[in-house]
């Protein structure tokens, strides 16, 4: 099938207020202590322990991101939240922008990491406070250095998350930070999903195919998905995200799931994949 592509502004520019909803799905964006974007399904049902998806922008972005991305993703099959990345300088391209002279992002300094570690364990308690989450279902993602921090995170914390998704970010090399494979017999737990542009100038072929060999040296469970795009985050590929996800939690032991996610087979109910 051939489409268009369009880039994510295109297909969704939805108004900037503090609550709004797209399609029936209701976002909420606060700017308190921890910035973030939240994300209630379409026809949310509170009996259901929802899977989180932790949603890390990219460079130059900023938490309202999530409110793009996640009608592509699904509208109804997940709790979402974005924390805002952390400050790394001035935006001098534009000065017109409103939001011209601040740029966020993710940085692998160490500093940095501990900040980005305390915003994104703010918001996934915010997000179990405010709404059932399944809480051996929750899935850290990202795009570009977001995808890269997801990988830090996720890696260093891997009781914490069921999957880590990284959409055009490459893996950390540990060259400032914490090694990110530090806690590797606990990591081979996590599922991952790699994902980037062949075109892409940032995280190509040849660089992704290197982090893929790396992965499956270290024994982590990891799917690779090439795309014929370059750095930017397609429909296909967010479409992707839904379908790895939902395959994960709706497959049988026999087919790989976890002894986590097998103890978890009698919830009530499954939304409807979308």
């Amino acid at each position: 099938m051939s489409f268009r592509r369009q880039s994510l502004e295109a297909l969704y520019q939805p108004p900037i207020q503090s609550d709004f909803e797209i399609a029936s799905g209701h976002f909420t964006a606060d700017a308190g202590e921890t910035a973030h974007a939240l994300f209630v399904p379409e026809k949310y049902a509170p009996g259901y322990g929802y899977p989180l998806i932790v949603w890390l922008h990219g460079a130059g972005s900023d938490e309202q991101q999530l409110m793009r991305i996640m009608p592509l993703v699904s509208l109804r099959n997940f709790v979402a939240v974005a924390p805002r990345g952390l400050l790394l300088g001035p935006d001098t391209a534009d000065a017109s922008r409103p939001s011209a002279a601040e740029i966020y992002g993710w940085s692998a300094s160490a500093d940095h990491l501990q900040q980005a570690e305390q915003r994104i364990f703010d918001c996934m308690d915010l997000a179990t406070r405010r709404l059932h989450v399944h809480p051996q279902r929750i899935f850290l993602a990202g795009f570009d250095c977001g995808g890269t921090m997801a990988f830090q995170v996720g890696l260093s914390h891997p009781y914490r998350f069921a999957g880590i998704i990284s959409l055009g970010g490459a893996f950390p090399k540990g060259e400032q930070g914490r090694a990110p494979l530090s806690r590797l017999p606990e990591a081979r737990r996590l599922s991952i999903l790699l994902a980037t542009g062949r075109r892409s100038p940032l995280y190509g072929e040849t660089e992704i195919c290197a982090d893929l060999r790396l992965l499956h040296t270290a024994g982590l469970s990891t799917m690779l998905r090439l795309y014929p795009d370059g750095h930017e985050l397609a429909p296909h590929m967010l479409s992707d995200v839904n379908r790895w996800i939902m395959d994960l939690i709706l497959a049988p032991p026999s087919a790989g799931r976890s002894p986590r996610q097998a103890s978890q087979e009698a919830e009530e109910g499954q939304p409807g994949r979308s």
